[in-house]
């Protein structure tokens, strides 16, 4: 499931990138932080779909983020707040 390549709707996030290259598996923090900075509602699906809750929160606490980005997935993901992805 994992090396999968990335769906048409999520490659315009890596346009500077060898998208034949890269997979969620390789790639995983790459992926997830650009997701979570410029991806819009269907990229975050999907990223949701691939990874648990813990697994992208682990991953945001090893990643570098602006400030209201971070933030904002620090409390969309906490243990407090369902979401419905």
């Amino acid at each position: 499931m994992y090396n999968q390549k990335l769906p048409s709707y999520v490659i315009k996030y890596f346009w500077g990138d060898d998208v034949e290259q890269l997979n969620i598996e390789k790639n995983r923090q790459y992926i997830v932080q650009t997701i979570l900075e410029k991806g819009d509602q269907q990229a975050v699906r999907w990223l949701f779909s691939l990874l648990d809750r813990q697994t992208i929160k682990d991953i945001l606490s090893s990643i570098k983020m602006d400030k209201k980005s971070e933030r904002f997935w620090e409390i969309y993901l906490s243990e407090l707040h369902e979401y419905s992805y």
